[in-house]
């Protein structure tokens, strides 16, 4: 199974304030689809750590560059195309309400006050139903990230073509997305993480399915700052697998300083806390009729 994905996130921006939990989200994405999830990751923007690719916190990313690599996630010049393709985005999202609203992934290049926006939800929400990609998964976690949801122009195409969808926005398009206030994390990729990791899904996949029902619960009640918005459609995604190994309990006894061992003497009574073993052989015996229990104790007793 071929299965790609490009983690976007970016600090540094030329016009908007810069950011720092975006870098740091974005790798923690990557790590878990790379080493849990069977997923080929790009990064973007990529740097080299002691040889390994990581997110970089303060390299740029482009529109051109961002476009270019959307293309090639979803639209893939080649005939062995992934069957899942997912983009991960953290950053700024800007929204254009100039007669028409539009929501914006913003790049390090974008300038709202010259026009440049950075990557329109509008252009990405078409690739999407142009990509051959069957299994689409989008998580976006930036301000106004829920204009991309816009259900009735998002997926014109995708009934009947056996595609299966996982959109998720950290905000509804009217509303900002924030960092969360006790970690390095953004609010919507905090949660992710922290079901992508959950002990609920211990041996097991989690789907797009279990991943979003969880994702209602942990957001539901009135405390919280931000509203993320979910879509699935089609069969369920496998997207990782759980981190959690399942430890073989160990039973501890006491130590005592009695030597529980009888040498040439036999046990009694008063020795049944020391004298383990035998329960199959004992509840067998136990179970017999009484005509037959004689034989078959001769040969318990022996063989003990």
């Amino acid at each position: 199974m071929s299965r790609d994905a490009l983690v976007v996130g970016i600090n540094s921006y030329k016009h908007l304030p810069n950011l720092t939990a975006p870098a740091i989200d974005a790798e923690n994405i990557a790590q878990r689809l790379a080493s849990n999830g069977d997923f080929y990751v790009w990064r973007s923007p990529e740097i080299l750590d002691n040889q390994k690719p990581r997110i970089g916190k303060q390299a740029p990313v482009t529109l051109p560059i961002l476009k270019r690599a959307l293309v090639q996630l979803f639209k893939p010049s080649s005939t062995q195309i992934p069957e899942t393709a997912l983009f991960y985005f953290s950053g700024h999202g800007v929204r254009e309400d100039l007669g028409i609203l539009e929501g914006y992934l913003a790049t390090s290049d974008a300038n709202p006050d010259n026009g440049n926006f950075g990557l329109s939800l509008q252009w990405l929400r078409r690739l999407l139903v142009d990509s051959p990609i069957k299994e689409q998964v989008i998580w976006l976690d930036c301000c106004h990230s829920g204009e991309l949801l816009n259900f009735d122009e998002a997926n014109p195409g995708h009934r009947g073509q056996g595609k299966s969808c996982c959109f998720i926005a950290s905000s509804r398009d009217f509303e900002v997305s924030y960092q969360d206030i006790a970690s390095d994390y953004s609010v919507l990729t905090k949660a992710l993480l922290q079901v992508l990791e959950s002990s609920k899904h211990s041996g097991e996949w989690v789907t797009n399915y279990s991943l979003i029902d969880t994702l209602k619960d942990n957001f539901k009640g009135e405390a919280i700052i931000q509203r993320p918005i979910y879509f699935n459609f089609g069969r369920p995604i496998q997207l990782i697998h759980s981190t959690v190994q399942t430890k073989t309990a160990v039973i501890a006894h006491p130590v005592s300083s009695v030597c529980p061992y009888k040498g040439l003497s036999y046990f009694d009574l008063q020795d049944v806390e020391y004298f383990y073993g035998r329960e199959a052989l004992t509840n067998q015996l136990l179970d017999l009729p009484l005509p037959e229990a004689p034989t078959i104790a001769r040969k318990f007793f022996w063989r003990i």
